[in-house]
């Protein structure tokens, strides 16, 4: 499952094709007026340029950011860098264009150059580019991938993370009390490929994670002067554990201390029990690594993304309370530095905060899901009031720019571009219209028709409010009747935001014909910590209640549905409720998508990989809490099932296994309902490859067409 509010978090040239001719191409399912609409198209989709990473100058002038096109021949993104001026004077223009890929930027201290990622060497290492001419320059030559880096402020040190066999000493190299041997660990890699044996011995979990196998390495911070004098320092030499936290952990579980003399990062230290564990905790270490890391925080549950005021006095960070669960609220906890006092700074307000940004001026700037929004916040420090900045939308990766907050914005029906707005009291704040910085997918906008989108709200589960976003047909006509597409986020603590989605876009059914539904239902993140908590051991009620009035809801309210011609669609979380709706609500629906679904709880919990997550559903492990585990095992009621459904499933997807989709088409196949099995021998949890994504779109239009009739409801 991929519930973790921490991390949803992780771009593409259009090739000039008209969008009525590229659905026709490819054959993206109904034919409902798609071409007259010219509504969004999968290729579309896959081809539009993404932004991601702004970097604001060290004056504000300039933001860098990455941008990423598609290679749909190389069958990959490409990733270079762009600048655009904070005033939206000029338009962004490109810095670099080679064929690898670039990203990560970050500013030297002067503002003068900028440092990067590529892979322009042929692995991951850390350039330099000079901003007043010249060409870039590789920093680091290690023999190893740089995973994530940080530059220290007085821009001397890199904090760079390698991917190292711990304790791993070569025989001809002199042993160093604060370093992992780095030759030792490409040797040992290089005897493995060479080695005429296969097999793995493992004596504890983790066997595998997410989509990858584990070979014994882990991921160690190491300490690199930016002038090559000297040698990595491993701080975290001899650490059975990762910096930073996988699989989605990245560049802001680490930073400088404000002296410079050494970092603050985030790790959990739970030798056998890091399946089961939420333990992460806020650690410090000297950057010459003469002396093992100390633990800063010593919280059982989650503590991330350590972010130090501007003038160095006050560590802000977030934090969990209730351990081994991922979704708990996130709260904002204030540090004295470097004596250690603290304060947590939004205890009273309700919802989970998804990044720091500091002002300088007793504020902090703060992203969070809001009703169906994921909001923009700026938090008093000495008070800890709340004002809202940014409403609508979901906005990004908010950074003070000189005198401008730099952030990026998307909607349901808008890309991800670059917005400002002026700093200053937050009241003001919240009044002024932001300031589009960037339009890179303006020209293929044009020719592109939306569908109208807007939020309503019902009463669910027990009378409570519940809410939900409907998106018409691309081109809707009034007095029309439409098919519908009812799509059940994952998690299940997520939330079908309004933003703009790469996997699970609602635009991508609207622009084939069909009318959206989609319901955030109890367990759905957004609307308060008890809501979000309420679906734990709860896995088929609550939320089949809300699905059942929600859709019910929208028959009634928008008279342009056709409920006759309708078909229910979910990934992760939303795929095992595709599998319960089989069940328990047979007659609900034309027909069923179920992507990487669970289907039998029991067995789902022995192949998994992150067990804190089913514990902490199910109330415990599987020999403790059997009847819970079978009673919301979709499994127990195959002999319901009649409804036709299209099941989607990775090999590489260690989260839900494989073998959870195999036994649903089983099931569905042994039972004689009418079934497709559509398998990605090379995709995880999600399915990233640009025509993998494609041909999903097309299989999966395809059979909602089947079964709804929309190719002749247009005739």
């Amino acid at each position: 499952m991929s519930g973790n509010p921490l991390f949803r978090r992780r771009l593409s040239r259009v090739l000039g094709l008209a969008v009525s001719c590229a659905c026709l191409a490819l054959g993206l399912g109904p034919s409902v007026a798609a071409s007259e609409t010219a509504g969004l198209t999968a290729h579309d989709l896959v081809t539009m340029q993404r932004i991601v990473d702004p970097q604001p100058s060290p004056d504000g002038t300039r933001v860098a950011f990455v941008l990423r096109t598609t290679d749909l021949e190389a069958d990959r993104g490409r990733t270079d860098l762009w600048l655009v001026p904070t005033d939206g004077s000029a338009s962004a223009r490109r810095l670099t264009t080679h064929e690898a890929s670039d990203f990560s930027p970050r500013w030297s201290p002067d503002g003068r150059s900028i440092f990067f990622q590529s892979t322009r060497s042929g692995s991951s290492q850390v350039w330099s580019l000079p901003l007043d001419g010249g060409e870039a320059r590789q920093v680091t030559d290690l023999p190893l991938d740089v995973g994530v880096f940080v530059l220290s402020p007085d821009g001397e040190h890199l904090a760079v993370t390698l991917e190292v066999f711990p304790g791993c000493v070569s025989a001809d190299a002199e042993v160093s009390p604060n370093a992992d041997d780095l030759a030792c660990t490409t040797e040992r890699l290089e005897a493995r490929e060479s080695g005429k044996t296969t097999g793995v011995v493992y004596d504890q979990l983790f066997v595998r994670h997410w989509d990858q196998w584990k070979d014994g390495r882990r991921s160690h911070l190491f300490v690199v002067p930016v002038d090559g004098e000297g040698a990595p320092v491993d701080v975290t030499a001899g650490w059975d554990a990762d910096v930073p936290s996988k699989p989605f952990g990245g560049a802001e579980e680490i930073t400088f201390t404000p002296d410079g003399e050494g970092l603050v990062f985030v790790a959990r230290i739970d030798d056998e029990k890091e399946p089961w564990s939420t333990n992460f905790d806020l650690w410090r270490a000297p950057l010459d690594g003469s002396s093992a890391p100390v633990r800063l925080t010593d919280n059982p549950a989650w503590d991330t993304q350590p972010v130090f005021s501007p003038d160095g006095s006050t560590l802000a960070y977030l934090a969990m309370e209730r351990p081994g669960y991922e979704s708990d609220r996130l709260r904002i906890v204030l540090r004295r530095w470097p004596d250690g006092g603290e304060r947590v700074l939004s205890a009273d307000w309700d919802r989970s905060a998804g990044s720091l940004t500091w002002d300088g001026e007793g504020r902090l700037f703060v992203t969070a899901q809001d009703t169906g929004n994921h909001r923009l916040f700026a938090v008093d420090v000495a008070t800890g009031a709340v004002q809202e900045i940014l409403g609508r939308g979901h906005v990004r990766s908010p950074a003070v720019a000189g005198e401008r907050l730099v952030f990026g914005r998307d909607t349901l029906e808008s890309p991800v571009d670059l917005y400002t707005l002026p700093l200053g009291p937050s009241e003001t704040m919240a009044r002024a219209e932001a300031k589009r910085l960037t339009a890179v997918n303006d020209d293929v906008l044009e020719s592109i028709t939306m569908g109208a989108y807007e939020q309503f709200s019902f009463a669910g589960w027990n009378g409570e409010t519940v809410y939900g976003y409907l998106i018409k047909p691309a081109g809707f006509e009034a007095g029309t009747s439409y098919p519908v597409a009812f799509l059940i986020h994952g998690g299940p603590q997520g939330s079908f935001d309004n933003d703009f989605h790469y996997r699970w876009n609602p635009q991508t059914y609207a622009g084939a014909g069909y009318a959206v539904v989609m319901i955030d239902f109890h367990g759905s993140t957004g609307y308060g910590q008890a809501f979000t908590d309420s679906i734990a051991g709860d896995w088929g009620g609550k939320p089949l209640v809300d699905l059942q009035k929600g859709w019910a809801h929208a028959l009634e309210a928008y008279g342009f549905l056709d409920g006759e011609r309708a078909c229910a669609l979910g990934a992760s979380y939303g795929g095992y409720m595709i599998n319960w709706l089989a069940g328990q609500w047979p007659d609900g629906f034309n027909c069923l998508v179920n992507h990487d679904g669970l289907f039998d709880m029991r067995s789902m919990y022995y192949t998994t990989e992150e067990l804190w997550f089913p514990e902490w559903e199910m109330g415990g492990p599987e020999w403790q809490r059997r009847a819970e585990y079978t009673r919301w095992s979709p499994s127990q009621a195959v002999e319901k099932w009649t409804t036709p459904m299209l099941v989607i499933h990775g090999a590489l997807d260690y989260r839900v296994p494989l073998t959870e989709g195999l036994a649903t088409f089983t099931a569905l196949q042994r039972r004689g309902v009418p079934s497709k099995f559509l398998y990605f021998p090379d995709e995880n949890h999600w399915v990233l490859k640009p025509n993998n994504s494609i041909q999903w779109h097309e299989v999966v239009l395809d059979w909602l067409g089947q079964w709804t009739g929309a190719e002749t409801a247009a005739e």
